[in-house]
Order: structure tokens, then C-alpha cells, then sequence
């Protein structure tokens, strides 16, 4: 204990401005704490509630005995309730440790893998005490930056889900109403969903009047002659491909429940659509990530979001390259080399230049080109380089 007080001790010589160190276990209900107090050079473990007024009834008290000197704290969150909270206060000094980081960190010293909640906060502490120099302080963007970011995180989620309400349904058509699946080319649409609400069924569908349906794609915005035509003769000349009521019936009812999941997320990415290009053509830089070939309005303001506001981050573009998991990693030793895609990064980051890739078809890394596919759930399939 004392070996440990010490290289505690002569870590912080290096950083007089810090009062104190602390390391912060984390969970959903409560949050394990290290503090080691630099002046005492003693360390006081607690446990703190996940409640908002005990939080900040300890952070008052932190700044009450310390006197609002600079405290530094390491935790293992980027972003996350403990996170913003502890963010309110300007002498706290957050340094967002990597949790594969502290794992191996303990799995170097504890090869049993044996842990628990506080030794894992005073490993925090140690990490953050002798190698802060490894680490780098939490700096959030701007209050706009960060809003777009929430936004465009949670749009993609919204975009998974509609993909995946359309693949059930898509699933459910082709047992009993497969002909509905050729007539439109896309499944993720207001006249899709209406018109099979309105049609369920083969049998209805040629059930009504040319009329009535050229009325329907008429009000739905589908303007083109070709294409209402085109439909029209594949109403009337298709074939059921079951009259069996006890397929149909369950299905089309699981069919409706979908449609009107979907039809709601659909609203919803509408609305999240204008809330983006608003707040997007706020930002100064908005013209510039406009101007990227194949950016689109959904991709321009994501890739805003990854660059950020510090553009000092990033020194070169291959900078940005690792953090996001698209360069390739080596791995060598002796005559063995490998090279593979990076497990181990932020998801969301890569899924943004992935999907960007996607969309312009290439993108040109040094001598070689970086082709990306995408399965439609916006997770990267693994590369294939291009001479």
C-alpha cells in the first residue's frame, strides 16, 4: 500500500494544479469511487447512488472542500447520464478512459481476471495518475455540434428500425401477396404502406375500378403515366399465389401492425430530417461539408459531426483514418504479418465514412482505393482493396 501511495505521490508532482485524482466505476444504479487526495496523499473509497441530486450534492461537496481547484477524474464514458452531469462544472477536469483500456490494464496485473467495482474505480485512478499523459482531457464541441450529433446518431437508429420493419413485412408479403412486392420498387414509403392498407390483398386490389386506383397513385404523388400504367396491367393480369384463408388472414394482420410501425417511423425521420438541415445550416463550416461530392443532406452534417470542432484533433487525414477504424492494422511478428479491420473503435464514425464511401463508390487512400459495400443495417462489411 504504501509502494502505491508513493508513485501516487510523485505522479502528481508533475501536476501541482490538481487537488485531487479520482476513478469512477460506473453503473446504471450506482458509481464506485477512488479520490486520492494529493495533499494528504491518502485515498477515501465511497459509493454514490445514480441519482441526479446525489451526484450533485457530492460535487458540491468536492468544491466546497477543495476550494474549486481543478480536480481531474477518470471514467470509463465518453458520453453517457454520469458524464453530462459531471460536465455542468468547470474545476472538474474529465479524462474518458477506454473500458478495453482498463480491462487489459487489469488483465495485465490480475491474470485471474478477478474484479469488482471498487478495485476497478482505484484502477481507473492509477491509469489516470501515471499515464495521463496518454490520455486527453474530455472537450466537448459546441452546444449546436452536439445537438447535431445526438440527431444524426438517433436518426440512424430510426433508419435501422425502418429497415427492419420492412424486411418482416417484406418476408410476410411473399407468403400470400407477392405481387404488391413487384409493383413497387421501394418498400419504405408513405404510398407503399397506404396502398397496401388500403389493398391488402390481391383479390381487393383487382377488385377495384382503374379509376378508383389511378385516383390513389394520383393523391400520392405518383405522376408518371408509365408507372401508373405499368401497375395497373400487373393488377389486373397477376395471379393469387394462395386463396387459403388461414395463411392469409394471421399474416395480413401482422402485415398492418408492421405498416403502422413504419408509417410512424417515417414521420419521424421526416421530422428529424428538418431538424438536422436546421441546426446543420447554423453551423459556420455548413457550405463546406455541402461541397463534398457524394455528402448528400443526410451524410454532410454526419460528417460535420465527425470532424468536429477542434480541427487540430486530426494532424493529417490518416490521423482520422485509425481513430475511425478504416485504415487497416498491422500486426507482425517475426515472419508473420497479418493485417485485418480494426475491432476495437467508434462504430458510428466508421459507419459514417463507410456509407460515405458507399455513395460515391470509392474513395482514393494513397496508391490503393477503399471499397466499401454496406448490408442495409449501415454495419461496414469488411474491405476489399482496388488496384
Amino acid at each position: 500500500m504504501s509502494e502505491q501511495h508513493h508513485s501516487l505521490q510523485s505522479k502528481s508532482s508533475f501536476e501541482p494544479n490538481f487537488a485531487a485524482y479520482i476513478g469512477i466505476d460506473w453503473s446504471d444504479r450506482k458509481h464506485d469511487i477512488c479520490l486520492y487526495d494529493v495533499h494528504t496523499q491518502s485515498r477515501t473509497f465511497l459509493k454514490l447512488e445514480h441519482r441526479a441530486e446525489v451526484i450533485h450534492e457530492w460535487v458540491a461537496s468536492l468544491q466546497q472542500q477543495y476550494e474549486g481547484r481543478p480536480i481531474a477524474i477518470g471514467l470509463e464514458q465518453k458520453r453517457g447520464p454520469l458524464i453530462y452531469a459531471l460536465s455542468q462544472y468547470d474545476f472538474l477536469v474529465l479524462y474518458p478512459i477506454n473500458p478495453r483500456t482498463a480491462a487489459k490494464y487489469r488483465q495485465a496485473f490480475v491474470p485471474s481476471r478477478a474484479k469488482d467495482d471498487p478495485t476497478d474505480a482505484e484502477l481507473l485512478l492509477e491509469l489516470l495518475c501515471k499515464h495521463r499523459d496518454k490520455l486527453s482531457p474530455w472537450e466537448p464541441d459546441s452546444n449546436t455540434l452536439r445537438q447535431l450529433r445526438q440527431l444524426v446518431e438517433s436518426r440512424r437508429t430510426l433508419v435501422g428500425e425502418k429497415v427492419r420493419l420492412t424486411n418482416r413485412m417484406t418476408a410476410a408479403l411473399k407468403n400470400y401477396y407477392p405481387q404488391v412486392l413487384n409493383w413497387f420498387k421501394d418498400k419504405d414509403t408513405h404510398v407503399f404502406c397506404e396502398f397496401v392498407a388500403q389493398y391488402p390483398t390481391l383479390k381487393v386490389a383487382q377488385a377495384a375500378s382503374e379509376h378508383e386506383l389511378r385516383a390513389f397513385f394520383k393523391s400520392h404523388h405518383v405522376v408518371r403515366e408509365s408507372a401508373i400504367q405499368r401497375r395497373l396491367n400487373q393488377i389486373q393480369t397477376d395471379v393469387p399465389l394462395t386463396e387459403d384463408a388461414s395463411i392469409i388472414e394471421p399474416l395480413q394482420l401482422l402485415v398492418q401492425a408492421w405498416m403502422q410501425q413504419l408509417k410512424v417511423v417515417l414521420r419521424n425521420l421526416q421530422t428529424f430530417d428538418h431538424r438536422i438541415e436546421d441546426l446543420f445550416e447554423q453551423h459556420p463550416d455548413a457550405a463546406l461539408f455541402k461541397a463534398l461530392p457524394g455528402a448528400g443532406p443526410q451524410l454532410a452534417p454526419r460528417i460535420l459531426v465527425a470532424f468536429g470542432d477542434d480541427r487540430d484533433r486530426y494532424q493529417s487525414a490518416q490521423d482520422i483514418l485509425r481513430y475511425a477504424g478504416i485504415a487497416p492494422v498491422k500486426e507482425k511478428s517475426g515472419k508473420k504479418e497479418w493485417i485485418h479491420w480494426r475491432w476495437s473503435c467508434p462504430k458510428f464514425l466508421r459507419q459514417t465514412f463507410v456509407e460515405w464511401a458507399t455513395s460515391r463508390g470509392s474513395i482514393p487512400f494513397g496508391r490503393r482505393r477503399f471499397m466499401s459495400n454496406n448490408d442495409g443495417l449501415g454495419k461496414p462489411i469488411p474491405w476489399r482493396f482496388a488496384p
